[in-house]
């Protein structure tokens, strides 16, 4: 195994935004693609972590950047302010992410008929949003993610299969919103799924998550089930 990782710019509009990427280089062939995406903070080592995991699991992984070039949060207000923007606007939300579709397509190593999107907290979303917009991929898996409808995206058709992994006590998806998203997935005629984890909060997935009262803690429990519970789904996808 030889895992290489770099960087690659790419653009959406006047935009310059910069990915991680890594694959395993002792692999011949193309070979399917996860996109990660990263929480609110933006992207960072955790995900890119995330990149070389998936790398050794024979996948390209690709750490999307949604704010752009070394753009970085540094603390709460911060990290709100950088997510807002695509909160308020979800269709730019939508663009940015078919924006990084399209790099990551034209990828050598890629073999653009099998590309998945996985994304944590606010990257969840951005993976369930880009479902939503009825774009041909295999499937996408939310852990802990924002689970909210868009509101323009009502009528599509959503061809991806969707893993949703997701916290019962998580403060940021209260139950009337996790249903309310069943259903939608349920009208929209996607093969979905959710799994729920017992005693467990926002951020489970984030050993530094430690803040009870603002409902980001560590499960290890949860993290370890949700990553063989998307290993699972990737292999189904991708079979």
């Amino acid at each position: 195994m030889a895992i290489v990782s770099n960087t690659v710019a790419y653009m959406d509009g006047d935009v310059v935004l910069e990915a991680f990427f890594a694959f395993d280089d002792s692999l011949s062939g193309r070979r399917a693609a996860v996109l990660i995406n990263h929480t609110w903070v933006g992207r960072d080592d955790f995900v890119a972590e995330k990149a070389k995991k998936l790398a050794a699991l024979g996948y390209v992984g690709f750490a999307v950047d949604m704010y752009g070039k070394g753009v970085l949060g540094s603390d709460r207000e911060e990290n709100m302010r950088l997510m807002q923007p695509f909160m308020t606007d979800r269709a730019m939300l939508q663009q940015r992410m078919k924006a990084t579709l399209a790099t990551v397509k034209l990828m050598p190593w890629v073999d653009d008929s099998k590309i998945a999107s996985i994304g944590f907290c606010f990257g969840g979303l951005c993976s369930l949003d880009l479902a939503r917009t009825g774009v041909d991929i295999k499937g996408v898996v939310s852990f802990h993610g924002l689970l909210d409808a868009p509101g323009n995206t009502q009528g599509n058709a959503i061809t991806a299969k969707i893993l949703v992994l997701h916290g019962r006590d998580d403060p940021m998806n209260p139950a009337e919103q996790v249903l309310a998203f069943e259903q939608e997935m349920t009208e929209a005629g996607a093969d979905w799924q959710l799994h729920t984890y017992g005693h467990t909060m926002h951020a489970f997935t984030n050993p530094l998550a430690n803040d009870p009262a603002f409902g980001t803690v560590y499960q290890p429990s949860a993290d370890r089930r949700s990553w063989i519970a998307m290993q699972n789904f990737l292999a189904e996808i991708f079979a």
